[in-house]
């Protein structure tokens, strides 16, 4: 498969603690990833790292063949865990925000979703609930033609309904060229829309595998088996 991401003796320091230690990493093209880990294992520091949003110690990322830069921005669409969008902004505002920043964001795809959902276009998001502010940032994301999504977190602290709508718009809204990452720790509520997923502990990759590969040789899920792997 191609390679979309290649990631070379990545390490990232703070102080005296080593978030990533010398990650090696593929990420082909045409796979829903989780990116799976606990607490510190280094998951957000990577995804930090694949966004130029902090710069590596030593190693290198290539995303499309380019290092984290502008070129790789206009091609990633980016969820973060917390909301980046200001409170006393209109829904329509955000919609046209995006639409002039990404040459790749479709605005019918976008206002498409927002109607079917019955938010107002004009409501400012100040007067959302969570759930639906998590909903608008990720039909942000997902109207993108993006070659790779990176989403952190985006079904938690929701409720299940808007947990299944998230979910839903994540696999029909990207093509099969691109690829998803996913980084959660609700593992039994995404794992059925995964192809494959990454262990990380210590900073480390721990595991790259496919889940119909842990099932037929573990007999497992992958929430039972990540039980399992990071039980001690």
């Amino acid at each position: 498969m191609e390679a979309l991401v290649e990631i070379r003796g990545l390490t990232k320091a703070f102080s005296h603690t080593i978030a990533v230690n010398n990650m090696n990493l593929i990420i082909p093209r045409g796979r829903i990833i989780g990116l799976l880990g606990p607490n510190g294992s280094g998951k957000s520091t990577l995804i930090k790292l694949m966004n130029g949003l902090l710069t590596p110690t030593a190693g290198k990322i290539f995303i499309n063949g380019q290092e984290p830069g502008p070129l790789t921005k206009a091609r990633v669409a980016y969820l973060p865990e917390r909301t980046y969008l200001q409170n006393g902004m209109k829904v329509c505002d955000i919609i046209e925000l995006f639409c002039d920043f990404y040459e790749d964001f479709n605005r019918e795809r976008a206002f498409m979703m927002i109607n079917n959902l019955g938010i107002p276009f004009n409501a400012a998001l100040k007067t959302l609930s969570k759930g639906t502010k998590e909903k608008v940032q990720l039909i942000l994301v997902m109207s993108r033609n993006a070659d790779l999504y990176i989403l952190d977190e985006p079904i938690a602290g929701v409720d299940p309904a808007a947990r299944d709508y998230i979910l839903r718009t994540i696999i029909t809204n990207y093509n099969g060229n691109s690829s998803i990452l996913l980084s959660t720790h609700l593992i039994t509520d995404i794992e059925n829309i995964l192809d494959d997923v990454i262990f990380v502990r210590n900073g480390q990759i721990l595991a790259y595998m496919g889940v119909d590969q842990i099932r037929e040789e573990y007999g497992q899920s992958v929430d039972a088996y990540f039980r399992r792997v990071f039980a001690c």
